[in-house]
């Protein structure tokens, strides 16, 4: 049976409560000090709630939208522990880029503390990770499917794990990791702590839940599937040609950082080309760019030498880049709960942010799924430099009434766009 503590409001109340602070969460003085030098002074709600939990040992479900001090939930009580106890701490993330953010995070809390960190990612050499392993890391950082070929080389020992993480889990199981963590599980010794978090948790890690987790105590901050609170959305209605254009008239409008997203990543290389035609500079990060590509991309979006950074779903979880004024979906995303991690990528830490998307008139499905899942209906707005007729329309049939067909056929029909209800 599983606990629940259900957390009104938002990740942006805990930034306006300055009474709050890490003090009283049973935090060691040690680590305080590690906070205080690196400037975290006020917890958000899920490290309000999870880290005095997780440090009594217990297993967590942690749900909260992106941008709310997930990495810290985890890695102050898991340093703490590990200084007072033997075995290693062990976190799982779905991509290369969320480990390499998540080993960072790690090193300033345990450096102070003598301990080492290894980060085991695909796309890298093995060797340097198997010298990083031999050095005797207290925490191990990895992606499920380069942990598994450590481990079929006896460079790490499972049994040696007392705390595992598994981080934006949902999206490990979307990216099809869930038979490997499967696997990884079968390894891992019973009797150690674990802790979940994400956005969204489907029933599929309910199931995972049931059978590794002992008691877990699930610590909700807002209903899974929430979006950030400080993101304002809007929607064009589009054809797929004149996508392009309006992204031009977008681009002159905004003057800040611009993450966009594309689903697949031919066309993401398409977007990057036309967007340096335009005379901006862009980079792209999807599975094709090599972990050396990927990284500098990313750091070169981190250091404003590139103010658009075109992405495939891969970027959607976990990467901690602050300020980005806008998320643009030029691309609908063909799973719903994408949609929230997307846009989750502003508006971070309680700061402001705004997404657009682009949707093409057959796509009144897709956006009926999103507007289900965050509970609100996504505004829809009109480019003044746009001719209605010629770009924004939907196709007639769209929105008269159609004939009542057989039951066969009716998960064929179009269905009328909530736009017009």
């Amino acid at each position: 049976m599983m606990q629940k503590q259900n957390i009104p409001g938002s990740p942006a109340q805990g930034f306006n409560k300055p009474e709050q602070s890490f003090f009283g969460l049973g935090i060691a003085p040690k680590i305080l000090d590690i906070l205080e030098r690196i400037k975290f002074k006020v917890p958000t709600p899920i490290q309000l709630k999870a880290i005095p939990l997780a440090i009594e040992g217990k297993d967590i479900i942690g749900i909260a939208q992106t941008g709310t001090g997930k990495t810290h939930s985890f890695a102050i009580p898991m340093a703490q522990r590990l200084a007072q106890r033997k075995g290693i701490g062990l976190v799982l993330a779905p991509t290369r880029e969320l480990a390499i953010q998540i080993d960072e995070a790690f090193g300033e809390i345990v450096r102070p503390f003598g301990m080492r960190t290894a980060c085991l990612i695909g796309g890298a050499p093995m060797e340097p990770q198997v010298q990083a392993l031999r050095k005797g890391p207290r925490v191990v950082i990895a992606t499920p499917g380069r942990l598994l070929d450590h481990m079929g080389q006896w460079n790490i020992l499972p049994d040696e794990v007392a705390i595992l993480v598994l981080d934006e889990a949902d999206r490990m199981l979307d990216m099809g990791f869930a038979p490997q963590i499967n696997r990884i599980l079968r390894f891992l010794p019973r009797d150690r702590q674990t802790m979940l978090f994400s956005a969204t948790i489907p029933k599929e890690i309910m199931e995972m839940v049931a059978k590794h987790m002992k008691l877990p105590v699930s610590v909700e901050i807002a209903p899974s599937g929430t979006t950030v609170e400080r993101v304002t959305q809007e929607l064009f209605i589009v054809k797929k040609e004149a996508k392009q254009r309006l992204l031009g008239k977008l681009l002159a409008q905004y003057h800040g950082t611009i993450l966009l997203f594309s689903r697949t990543k031919y066309n993401a290389r398409k977007i990057t080309t036309a967007i340096r035609g335009m005379g901006y500079s862009a980079a792209e990060i999807h599975s094709n760019r090599s972990l050396s590509q990927r990284r500098e991309a990313l750091d070169g979006f981190k250091s404003g030498k590139y103010r658009v950074l075109v992405a495939t779903d891969i970027a959607s979880r976990g990467i901690d880049v602050t300020g980005i004024e806008l998320v643009i979906n030029y691309d609908l995303p063909e799973d719903a709960e994408n949609y929230v991690h997307r846009i989750g990528r502003t508006a971070r830490a309680g700061h402001k942010g705004h997404a657009i998307s682009f949707a093409t008139p057959d796509q009144s499905r897709d956006v009926r799924d999103i507007e289900k899942l965050i509970r609100i209906t996504l505004p829809i707005s009109r480019h003044p430099e746009f001719s209605l007729d010629k770009f924004l329309q939907f196709p007639q049939q769209a929105i008269t009434k159609q004939p009542r067909r057989d039951n066969s056929q009716k998960r064929h029909r179009y269905p009328k766009p909530k736009f017009y209800r």
